[in-house]
């Protein structure tokens, strides 16, 4: 039986959802008031592209009578019909040059879907980079790479990304805010199919309309943007001008795309999708008491989608499960702040843009309000979920979402049933700014008494291309903690392409405590100041671009007391063939205010320490089919000691287009008064990918320092378009344990679910 208190937010999400469904029919009368605010749409040229003095282009979609064949070849008389849209401009090397390969793109669509299909010609095929065959793998970027992008509700803020490499790896992208935000775990439905050529490659894409959102009406303006990356000569091209200082990743900043026109949507249907699971695992476990062994269980559930509008989306979780997620990658902490772990679990991670407050990541300082692994996670122990519900979209300028979850009880873990509950509002000001406010709240506390509330309201004014601010005020209110519960945030950031700065002002007080988020450094004032100069060098066929910077940063608690003093420079260099070198060297003052444990028996007493530390780094690029990866070397002072570290990560050994085996290993050897040790995590990743929507990973990890070893093993097969099979061995061992190595827990799950549309 809910609680009171349980039912009320319910009531009150319901309340939201009945209000928005009613509101969304006077959404459509202001969506295309905004529209018609833009002016007209662009008169349909009988060219599928045109570009007027600016450098703008309009690009006109064209009707097929007959549905495409996604096979590749581009063999189709329409191909030799409908002329090509072509004429790239460089991003890299030189800046607004033409393209040194060429590219060719079509843009075609029926009653059912819309087409983009490119042709990618090649003076050297036989040099191309093409190793990643995942969908969603993390090297798709870093291949040949032909990416495109769409603006449905011609915002010019939030749009959907597509990326395909030459051997049919694929990967897709929720767009927020211009492409401050990107979520690559937005998994829609949708066809790629890549083939080579003498000359090069082709690629033919199929996304169903159902799989994307937009404003009302049949008749559609977007935004649209083409990518194209010759990896193995380090050159990036555009349809239309993307300025060096956006970066790579030009074909996410919406605000720059091409018009799209002539696009016809279909008359809106039930657009209802229904996944449910069924899982089973064998698991033996030596930690929990009574101890488990081979024990058999089953268990169903499922997810619901629906769409109110073509803009906004209710989902609806039951008895969900996330036994398929890939292990965290192990970090060593030698510090005296949390760590944060990235979220990986698919229904948290789907339009998890919305819920971003203030441009908080959990990387840095800066607190998050929401930070979904608290929920159905306790440290490193799963929580039951019982059921939940979600509404994410747009109405009118409005982005929207509202979150309820329920948790079971773990009485053996003194883990009571908790309600967690977020609503985020933000609304489009001017050109690309927005402003904001949330709520978050648990009906428990993480230590199992009491209720924890916390709201805020954020800005972002994007006042010219490189000039930002962002901003934001937030409070907490937990139970027997009243006072000193208020956090603040304002930057300024300068981001052109041969200088840039930041400054940033930054405040927590002691109480402020979001149990639903993440503070890494609680109690504190920061100050912080970043200035770079990037100059290019004329005519240089080594290196691309130089960076120098200098960053300082001032620490002090709420009473006073200085925390951290921190004063770095670095030298870098990109190099032609996308290598990258840097060498940093930091001061630091710290004061340590209770007794920090680095390791067994070595613990750090309470004073202020001074320590500076040098760092040599090597990045090398990913045109080498063997390659180091990202090597760094740090050495320095470390409370009253030395500490030495090195990093070797991103590693590739690639034996395309199946295999690829991703070492990285970490060493720290610290000498100090306290004592001496060594720490070593290793951790292998190997995949081998049968095809594009089949493959085998596995994760090894070797962490000395916890004395464990562990392997996570996944078999992964969308055996038809939504749809999956997974099969995952889990398993951790104590490398400390008298009989060497002692069998800690064991887990074989096999899951399958099914996608139903209608």
């Amino acid at each position: 039986m809910l609680s009171s208190s349980v039912r009320g937010v319910w009531c009150a999400c319901l309340f939201l959802l009945i209000l928005i469904s009613l509101a969304a029919g006077s959404a459509e009368a202001v969506q295309s008031d905004a529209r018609a605010a833009d002016g007209p749409p662009p008169p349909v040229a009988p060219a599928v592209l045109t570009r007027d003095a600016s450098g703008h282009a309009t690009i006109r979609a064209v009707r097929l009578t007959t549905p495409l064949r996604i096979d590749g070849r581009l063999d189709e008389e329409i191909y030799s019909t409908v002329p090509s849209i072509s004429g790239f401009i460089q991003q890299e090397p030189v800046d607004g040059a033409p393209a040194t390969e060429e590219t060719e793109v079509w843009v075609f669509f029926d009653d059912d879907n819309i087409y983009v299909v490119g042709r990618c010609w090649d003076s050297h095929p036989e040099r191309m980079v093409a190793n990643e065959m995942r969908r969603d793998g993390a090297r798709v970027p870093r291949n040949e790479d032909f990416a495109f992008s769409f603006d449905t509700f011609h915002d010019r803020r939030n749009g959907f990304n597509f990326e395909v490499t030459p051997v049919g790896g694929r990967l897709d992208t929720e767009i927020i805010n211009d492409g401050a935000v990107s979520n690559r775990d937005w998994n829609p439905v949708w066809e790629a199919v890549a083939a080579r050529f003498e000359r090069g490659w082709n690629v033919e894409t199929r996304i169903p309309f159902k799989s994307l959102r937009y404003r009302p009406g049949a008749d559609q303006v977007w935004g649209f943007q083409v990518r194209r990356m010759v990896r193995w000569k380090n050159e990036i091209s555009y349809i239309t001008r993307i300025p060096a200082a956006v970066g790579e990743r030009g074909h996410q900043r919406v605000s720059l795309s091409p018009t799209l026109v002539g696009v016809a949507v279909p008359p809106p249907g039930l657009n209802l999708e229904v996944k449910p699971y069924g899982i089973s695992t064998l698991a033996s476990d030596s930690t929990v008491t009574p101890r488990i062994a081979n024990e058999l269980s089953a268990k169903w559930g499922g997810d619901v989608k629906y769409g109110i509008t073509k803009s906004l989306t209710a989902d609806f979780t039951y008895n969900t499960d996330f036994a398929q997620v890939e292990a965290d990658q192990q970090q060593v902490n030698l510090t005296r702040f949390s760590l944060f772990y990235p979220e990986k679990r698919d229904f948290f991670l789907e339009n998890a843009g919305t819920f971003v407050f203030g441009g908080a990541t959990g990387l840095d300082n800066t607190p998050a309000l929401f930070y979904s692994r608290r929920i159905g996670l306790s440290d490193t122990q799963a929580v039951p979920i019982v059921a939940g519900g979600r509404l994410t979209g747009r109405v009118g300028n409005f982005s929207v979402g509202a979150l309820n979850i329920e948790s079971r009880e773990m009485a053996a873990s003194a883990i009571p049933a908790t309600n967690f509950s977020v609503v985020r509002l933000k609304r489009d000001v001017l050109r690309r700014s927005s402003i904001g406010a949330i709520f978050t709240g648990r009906s428990a506390l993480q230590t199992g008494t009491g209720r924890n509330d916390a709201y805020g309201a954020d800005g972002t004014f994007v006042l010219t291309d490189t000039l930002t601010v962002n901003t934001f005020v937030a409070r907490t209110s937990t139970s027997n903690r009243p006072g000193r519960d208020t956090a603040y945030h304002a930057q300024l950031s300068y981001a052109g392409d041969r200088y840039a700065m930041l400054v940033d002002r930054l405040g927590i007080g002691m109480n402020f405590d979001p149990q639903l988020g993440f503070v890494r450094h609680p109690d504190m004032r920061r100050s912080y100041g970043v200035l770079q100069f990037s100059p290019r060098p004329r005519q240089s066929k080594i290196i691309r671009k130089y960076y120098y910077d200098w960053s300082v940063e001032y620490i002090e608690n709420t009473a006073g007391r200085v925390d951290t003093r921190n004063q770095t420079g670095e030298f870098a260099i990109d190099f032609q063939s996308s290598d990258h070198f840097n060498i940093r060297y930091g001061h630091t003052y710290e004061f340590l205010p209770k007794p920090l444990r680095l390791a067994p028996g070595v613990v750090v007493p309470v004073a202020p320490y001074e320590y500076g530390s040098l760092l040599v780094g090597y990045n090398t690029g990913p045109r080498r089919t063997i390659t180091p990866g990202n090597f760094s070397w740090e050495y320095g002072t470390f409370y009253g000691g030395h500490k030495g570290t090195l990093t070797v990560g991103n590693s590739l050994l690639s034996f395309p287009p199946h295999l690829m085996i991703e070492p990285t290993y970490t060493l720290n050897h610290v000498a100090i008064a306290q004592g001496t040790f060594t720490t070593h995590l290793l951790g292998p990743r190997i995949t081998y990918t049968a095809t594009p929507l089949m493959f085998w990973s596995a994760l090894v990890q070797y962490n000395s320092i916890e004395h464990s070893a562990s392997a996570n093993v996944r078999f992964r097969w969308e055996y038809r378009p939504g749809s999956e099979l997974f099969v995952v061995w889990n398993e951790t061992r104590d490398t400390a344990a008298a009989r060497f190595p002692e069998l800690t827990n064991r887990a074989l799950i096999v899951k399958v679910n099914r996608l139903l549309r209608f």
